[in-house]
């Protein structure tokens, strides 16, 4: 169904419609670049925080239950931001949202560099590990809600291609953190300066964003409803453990992998950088390429396809035994893990009028991965060391593998609900 803010006039002209539809498709288009942008600034952010766990563990003498617990700091700050960001994005605009949760994630993210550098810095760490967390949560659920309004002015399925930006932002950020961690340069001054390019490039990138009022026309003003009843619609909780499932995959290699090849197999730091710099890129490379997938086979066979190979991949990484076949491995991992968010996110989102309650639910339940995954394998990591404690991503996998059916395109989500 067309939407109503795609008849800027109600003129009959045909010139005048097509002046209208030529204006609304420029500015999605410059809302696309600016989605764009701050998804791979989001990326950015947070791999330049990974690529710097190895060294701010050693600098504050984290064992591995220790640094599971204080991870779990960045996940508590997400999980309580996200079940509020689907009631404050209608009030603020996308926009909005996205330029305060950015301040508070840079913040955050600056603060970690400090503490790295600071003797007793875990107080601090916690800190600024929960105001990262606060505002990534708050940043995720607004720029998913404003890609998939893009999504529908275009037309056109590209939500995994935002976050294929994303993954750029993160191969980039993982990549660069390789090379300043090999050149010894001070975490604060890597993440601090970070911080402050990301801050200022979130601000600019929110102006090109779509109007924040999208209905004029009183006639299609959307049914109000409590923005939290979204919690008891059934294919809404369903979607949300799918995007649970792989978003315990995905934040498991965001978490440990770095740490678990250096632990595991005795490699610098710079090479664990790398191995997860890998992981990233193969990311990048099936959300941009996998939108062809999905429309040649449809969400539910490619995503249980994708959950296959990634657990093929986590074997490769813990039973593989070399540098070569961990490579491969990551590779296989980063690529099994690659749809399963956008394509959850998306069918969360098809009804504009409900998009920001319902992505807001299912991004607070695959949260509860981010929560979850590092204290569990952080424990585990203690007690059967930190590449053994991966063989529990397995076993959510097969969670992942059956919640696809959840995803699945029907009437129901082409047609309003």
């Amino acid at each position: 169904m067309t939407e109503p803010y795609l008849h800027a006039s109600s003129a009959p002209a045909a010139a005048g419609v097509h002046d209208s539809d030529g204006a609304a498709l420029r500015s999605a288009g410059r809302g696309r670049i600016a989605v764009t942008a701050v998804f791979t600034l989001n990326g950015l952010v947070f791999a330049a925080w990974v690529s710097r766990i190895p060294a701010i563990r050693d600098a504050l003498d984290l064992g591995s239950e220790r640094l599971g617990l204080v991870l779990l700091c960045m996940s508590l700050g997400a999980v309580l931001a996200l079940p509020s960001t689907g009631a404050i994005v209608p009030r603020l605009g996308a926009a909005g949202t996205v330029r305060a949760a950015g301040i508070v994630c840079t913040t955050g993210l600056a603060l970690t560099g400090i503490a790295g550098g600071v003797a007793g810095g875990v107080p601090l760490l916690l800190v600024g590990l929960f105001l990262m967390g606060f505002g990534s949560g708050g940043w995720d659920v607004a720029m998913n809600v404003e890609g998939a309004e893009v999504e529908r002015r275009l037309d056109r399925a590209i939500m995994p291609q935002f976050h294929g930006a994303w993954s750029i932002g993160s191969v980039v950020g993982a990549g660069l953190g390789a090379l300043l961690n090999a050149v010894h340069l001070p975490t604060a001054v890597h993440l601090v300066g970070t911080a402050v390019l990301v801050v200022v490039g979130v601000q600019l990138s929110c102006t090109w964003f779509l109007p924040a009022t999208r209905h004029d026309d009183q006639e299609h003003q959307p049914e109000r409803r409590n923005p939290f009843a979204a919690w008891l619609e059934p294919r809404t909780i369903a979607i949300g453990f799918l995007v649970l499932a792989f978003a315990f995959t995905e934040g498991s290699a965001n978490d440990w992998l770095a740490v678990a090849v250096v632990d595991g197999y005795h490699v610098a730091n710079a090479t664990g950088v790398l191995t997860f710099t890998v992981f990233t890129a193969a990311m990048t490379t099936g959300r941009l390429f996998g939108t062809r997938l999905l429309d040649r086979f449809g969400r539910v066979m490619v995503l249980r396809t994708l959950a296959l190979v990634a657990l093929a991949g986590l074997l490769l990484v813990i039973e593989g035994g070399s540098m070569p076949l961990v490579a491969a491995g990551a590779l296989l991992w980063g690529i099994g893990a690659s749809l399963g968010f956008p394509v959850g996110m998306s069918a969360a989102a098809h009804d504009p009028a409900h998009a920001a309650a319902r992505v807001s639910v299912v991004a607070s339940i695959g949260y509860t991965a981010f929560l979850a995954g590092p204290p569990a394998i952080g424990f585990l990591a203690h007690h059967v060391g930190t590449l053994d404690s991966l063989w529990v991503v397995l076993v959510v996998l097969v969670l992942g593998f059956v919640a696809a059916g959840a995803a699945r395109e029907d009437r129901d989500e082409r047609a309003p609900a």
